[in-house]
């Protein structure tokens, strides 16, 4: 019964031997964070597509009441004053709207702006710790090997005739560690310093780029607009816009 329990122990200490193993360990935290990335990315998509949605949507409002103004100048033209005043009724409650629709969607621009830094920040964060795992990895390597020389080199006893082949031996070991050392030194320096800062130089401009584009295609290039809301005026001025419209028909030629 005791050899099974020390089999039974003997196989759950390989377990976690396994378990903690650095190598499985950063490849787990690897991928963590990777999902962790698309998962964000996936929200970002999501909260981009609510504020099309808004601008489209102030965009068609924008649309009918300059629609509405137009018609209300036909109306007046054809002398149907009453239709004329319906119509600027009816421009009034949409330019009401078009007020709040305003306010969330320069809300929803901002917040959308601020998630896209987010999101840029975290992919860098991912890139430098993508590079320090490779070099935590050249590292458990290079001790393990170091582990295994020493292991294989335990217990050896030479006689006096064998000083010279132990003394070469140690040389050799000595001369191999430094050259490991040598090479993590400049996988350190050159991939993962010179390299990768050059390659997030130019990932950097590239990105840059494109982001202005995007910015410029969206329209999101100028200064944001104020966020405060006039509350919109009660509909009581029907008479004076109407006057003023007429007041521009008649003064415009033709």
């Amino acid at each position: 019964m005791g050899r099974f329990w020390r089999w039974l122990k003997a196989l759950f200490n390989r377990g976690m031997d396994r378990l903690e193993d650095p190598e499985i360990m950063l490849d787990q935290a690897r991928r963590d964070m990777q999902a962790a990335f698309s998962a964000n990315r996936e929200k970002a998509v999501q909260a981009i597509t609510q504020r099309n949605r808004l601008q489209t949507m102030y965009d068609e409002q924008t649309a009918k009441s300059a629609q509405l103004e137009a018609q209300a100048t036909m109306a007046l033209k054809q002398g149907n004053r009453e239709l004329a005043r319906g119509i600027m009724r009816e421009k009034q409650t949409v330019d009401g709207g078009l007020e709040s629709l305003k306010a969330s969607l320069t809300a929803a621009t901002e917040t959308v702006e601020q998630v896209k830094v987010a999101i840029k920040r975290q992919e860098e964060e991912i890139r430098r710790k993508t590079s320090e795992a490779l070099a935590l990895k050249a590292q458990w390597k290079q001790s393990q090997i170091q582990s295994a020389i020493t292991k294989s080199l335990d217990g050896l006893n030479f006689d006096h005739e064998f000083d010279s082949s132990f003394g070469a031996a140690r040389e050799r070991i000595k001369e191999s560690q430094a050259e490991a050392q040598a090479r993590q030194e400049m996988f350190g320096t050159s991939i993962a310093g010179k390299t990768m800062q050059m390659e997030d130089q130019a990932m950097d401009a590239q990105a840059e780029a494109e982001l202005q584009k995007l910015e410029e295609r969206l329209g999101l290039a100028e200064k944001p607009v104020e966020t405060t809301v006039e509350q919109p005026k009660v509909a009581d001025d029907v008479d004076s816009q109407l006057a003023e419209l007429e007041k521009r028909i008649e003064q415009s030629p033709g």
